[in-house]
């Protein structure tokens, strides 16, 4: 058996003629995953958080990440239009590496979209009952809470998980027309908030501006970068798209450009609103409405803090059923995984089978046990497309590239030091959780994967 094995792209464009997923997704449709899966819990909470790293510079921070963000969009455009295929980056690396490489992404990707989905759900739960508490209405903690929190279930972010898992089983076209009218809810909300705030900003909340130096504008990038997931969950999508080639780019284009403009505006005001350190991170952006009286506003954000989320949580449960997809049509999962519903042409026992565990998790575990290493597939997922779109200028230089990425290879060498730059500001206790789920993936491809893969096996 060779492990660094490698697919050829006849076999790749193959199992996209193959495909039974519909293809209905416009570049509008495609846009708008990215930005339901940016535009969630990233800048309803992570804004508080990167704030209180970096003082009123976490402006800084939001336009390095959006730099950032930027080349990787770049290099993903180039990928994904030369393979729109489902499994984004761990099929882009099964083409460049090999295919265990291939099995070392798909694994870290589990870890993001399960990790995400259920951090989300989570955090969904739990502005949830905060605005039924305003409401004055009070639920038991015996169902609403985690057992390390005194309870025995979170069930508020069980049911939104099993909301979001029946939508996706039914149909992706439904699930993206419900995720379009989300996130235009979700910006008119964003765009109300600046509005509002912009007419409440304290100057001298500014000062000083950037306390803790470059180290904290660092720290600041790398809290809110998990948020970014949103271009990976646009790559997963190309097998569904109507006109991949044209579709992805223009639909990352549209994610990236709306996505830097909200995140760049929240930051400026929020930190001109509060200062820094009297941020709370849960409730970042209603609070500061409510700091300055304006506290229809904040009930309004609040509410759509809530409505927001529930697209996050459909984006990254629908990219983990695409990357499970993948890897069960290749043999390194269970073929159930990949297993098309007659009706409504959806992978449903996959989608049912992610939706499961990541309620088992939203449930029984607590928020801060569940951020623990959310940051680190994404990054490492950034580093491998990067690596990618070089070793194939390499060894396909002759392949149609209907978008090329610009600055080959500085681009993609400038997107891997960043992405390791914000690697070495993650803490200690992330690596291990991240080191001990890439073992389980690793006994799961040797005990299973290598002996059903599809290529292993072919003649």
């Amino acid at each position: 058996m060779d492990i660094w094995k490698k697919k050829t792209t006849k076999e790749v464009l193959e199992s996209i003629e193959k495909t039974s997923l519909k293809k209905n997704l416009t570049a509008k449709d495609i846009g708008a995953l990215g930005i339901g899966a940016v535009v969630g819990v990233g800048i309803f909470v992570a804004t508080g958080e990167g704030a209180r790293a970096a003082g009123p510079a976490v402006i800084i921070s939001f336009v390095l990440a959006a730099i950032i963000a930027c080349f990787c969009g770049l290099c993903y455009s180039e990928l994904a239009t030369m393979f729109p295929v489902a499994g984004s980056t761990y099929s882009y690396s099964y083409i460049a590496f090999g295919e265990i490489i291939a099995m070392f992404i798909g694994w870290c990707l589990t870890a993001e979209y399960l990790v995400a989905g259920s951090a989300v759900a989570s955090g969904w739960s739990g502005t949830f009952l905060g605005i039924l508490k305003n409401m004055g209405i009070h639920l038991p903690k015996i169902i609403t809470a985690s057992p390390s929190n005194g309870g025995i279930v979170d069930l508020p972010a069980v049911l939104i998980i099993t909301i979001i898992t029946a939508l996706l089983c039914y149909g992706m076209q439904e699930s993206a027309k419900v995720n379009n009218i989300i996130v235009a809810v979700k910006i008119a909300i964003i765009l109300l908030f600046i509005i509002l705030g912009a007419t409440h900003i304290n100057v001298s909340n500014y000062k000083p501006f950037n306390p803790y130096g470059w180290k904290g504008i660092f720290a600041g990038t790398a809290t809110i970068f998990f948020s970014y997931i949103g271009f990976d969950a646009i790559s997963t999508s190309a097998e569904e798209a109507k006109n991949p080639k044209r579709d992805l780019p223009l639909g990352l284009i549209m994610c990236l450009a709306v996505v830097s403009v909200l995140y760049i505006s929240v930051a400026f005001v929020l930190t001109g609103l509060v200062p820094f350190k009297e941020i709370i991170s849960e409730n970042a952006v209603p609070g500061a409405l409510a700091r300055v009286g304006i506290y229809w506003g904040s009930s309004l954000v609040g509410a759509g803090a809530i409505i927001g989320m529930m697209s996050t949580l459909l984006v990254v449960l629908y990219g983990q059923v695409r990357v499970f997809l993948g890897m069960s049509r290749d043999g390194l999962l269970p073929k159930f995984f990949s297993k098309i519903h007659p009706v409504h042409k959806t992978p449903y026992i996959s989608t049912i089978i992610t939706g499961s565990i990541a309620a088992l998790i939203a449930g029984f575990l607590p928020l801060d046990i569940i951020v623990q290493f959310l940051s680190i597939g994404t990054l490492l997922g950034f580093i491998v497309v990067s690596l990618s779109v070089i070793r194939l200028r390499i060894v396909m230089p002759n392949f149609e590239r209907v978008f090329k990425c610009p600055g080959v290879p500085f681009t993609p060498i400038i997107t891997i030091l960043c992405c390791i730059l914000l690697l070495l500001r993650l803490h200690l206790k992330t690596w291990i959780g991240f080191v001990i789920w890439i073992a389980i993936g690793f006994i799961v491809y040797f005990t299973y994967g290598i002996k059903n893969s599809l290529l292993q096996n072919k003649k």
